[in-house]
């Protein structure tokens, strides 16, 4: 079963897909496993009552020094905490804590901020430069062992750009947390073009910007 565990929904402040948008592109392009991982907010999972798709509840945290994934949560983790703190409050809720996108400027951790407390490294991001991403694969696998990858969608039609295969036996978002938790290996994602990171870069510096210079 193929898992893309990093999507948007229009519950972050740039997602532009409705939960209802997010499970029938799955479903079209295979993908069995979503994780919702909204920027600081923790409600899309609640809407997703689908069982085309196993929909694993999830947030992505801004911590001070970068976004830091949160897997099978049972509350929402919020911002602007230290990292160490951010990791804390993750497993108190009972999840697993993910280093996102380490190498992407501005809102990745950078390596001196990848501590042991986490439980693994984003390997793959389909909004990743090819070359970051290449970085972030060697440092997941350094880390070890929780690998994941995801497509980082924002629009429907990104949903499934990057996955990882986890167990067909796998029934539950419990069940795919805890094959995720003993190591995966076969992973697939796309990487951001030239024109892509031109797009990105502008709409992020202009949200920025609309922010009044706060980080997402």
């Amino acid at each position: 079963m193929k898992a893309d565990l990093h999507v948007h929904s229009c519950y972050s402040e740039d997602g532009h897909s409705k939960p209802q948008e997010i499970i029938d592109a799955a479903v079209a392009r295979g993908i069995g496993c979503i994780a919702v991982t909204d920027h600081n907010e923790f409600r899309a999972h609640l809407e997703m009552d689908d069982d085309r798709v196993i929909i694993i509840p999830a947030e992505e945290v801004s911590s001070k020094k970068g976004h830091i994934l949160a897997y099978g949560i049972d509350r929402f983790i919020p911002r602007d905490m230290g990292v160490v703190e951010t990791i804390d409050a993750i497993h108190e809720a009972g999840g697993i804590a993910i280093a996102a996108h380490p190498y992407r400027y501005h809102s990745g951790l950078g390596e001196e901020n990848i501590v042991p407390e986490f439980d693994g490294v984003e390997a793959l991001n389909g909004r990743s430069k090819k070359k970051d991403n290449a970085r972030s694969r060697k440092l997941s696998e350094e880390f070890g062992p929780i690998t994941t990858v995801g497509s980082d969608a924002h629009t429907p039609d990104r949903v499934g750009d990057s996955w990882i295969v986890v167990p067909d036996s796998c029934r539950t978002w419990e069940d795919v947390v805890e094959a995720i938790k003993g190591g995966l290996t076969e992973m697939y994602s796309v990487d951001r073009t030239l024109w892509r990171t031109f797009k990105y870069v502008v709409k992020s510096v202009t949200m920025w910007f609309l922010r009044g210079f706060k980080r997402m």
